[in-house]
């Protein structure tokens, strides 16, 4: 019996699903708590209807029904509709979306709030710092000391905010502090995500045509490479020429269409997070 549970969901496809149903229940949680709720608007649906019955009995019974209990139990009887009449599948996975979102929505706001604030601000953040611009005030200080140490501004940005954790924690209750750290962390991992320009990776290309390979590379960026000449491969024991240079994850789409075009059955292997000593070219902001 369990073998054939298992087996309507293949391994691939359950982790997509799972991973889909997080997605829109943490979503779904932060409208509701952020959105709706506040500004006492009422969402389409069943969501709409939970929302309405938890209002309801906060003005008519002694106790207040919370939107996420309400959610799962209107759904029940919906689930039956769907295992008989739709499919299993889907009305399992459907389940575990309903599940996750009671889940989320019964969160502290706080909590939600610090994870959907922090994502938000880093997005900005790196968005601005990869088309030359910043938000001012710590990213010129985080900037100037990436220039020096080739540290993440994102992990930069965590350490010097950490004094605002610990001064919200005085000033309002150390409950507070930890959403302030969960903001300042997903703020800081954000940042590091989209501002791709800082993190270097270096590239190892085998070729037979090292001059085009230099030349396209080198039309598209500003790189310096490395020529090692006479290496010999252990299949054929053909010579080519072994290619070394560090790019960043912003210019790998540039060096990705360098090689389609100048030798596109190159070997290349690229290795990410490399620190660098010594001269690195970097645009100006």
């Amino acid at each position: 019996m369990a073998q054939k549970f298992f087996n309507l969901f293949p391994h691939a496809d359950y982790a997509q699903k799972f991973s889909f149903a997080i997605v829109y229940a943490l979503l779904a949680a932060i409208s509701i708590n952020c959105f709706y709720q506040p500004g006492h608007i009422y969402s389409s649906g069943i969501t709409g209807v939970a929302q309405i019955i938890t209002t309801l009995s906060g003005h008519y019974l002694p106790f207040t029904i919370p939107i996420s209990l309400g959610l799962l139990l209107l759904n029940m009887p919906l689930f039956l509709l769907g295992w008989f009449k739709i499919g299993h599948k889907f009305t399992i996975f459907t389940g575990i979306t309903v599940v996750l979102t009671s889940l989320f929505t019964q969160l502290l706001p706080e909590e939600v709030c610090a994870i959907f604030g922090g994502a938000v601000m880093g997005a900005g953040i790196g968005y601005a710092l990869r088309n030359g611009l910043s938000s001012g005030g710590l990213d010129f200080v985080s900037i100037a000391i990436r220039k020096k140490t080739g540290k993440s501004v994102g992990s930069i940005s965590i350490f010097f905010n950490v004094c605002i954790m610990f001064i919200a924690g005085i000033l309002f209750g150390w409950a507070y502090a930890l959403y302030s750290a969960l903001a300042i962390f997903v703020c800081g991992k954000v940042t590091d995500a989209v501002y791709t320009k800082q993190k270097k990776m270096q590239v190892t290309i085998v070729t037979r045509f090292p001059n085009e390979v230099i030349e396209h590379i080198q039309e598209k960026m500003r790189r310096g490479i490395t020529i090692i000449h006479e290496a010999e491969g252990a299949y054929r024991h053909e010579k080519q020429t072994v290619l070394i240079t560090v790019v960043t994850r912003y210019e790998l789409p540039m060096l990705r269409m360098a090689m389609k075009e100048s030798d596109p059955h190159a070997f290349v292997s690229i290795a990410e997070n490399v620190q660098i000593l010594g001269r690195f070219y970097e645009e100006k902001l």
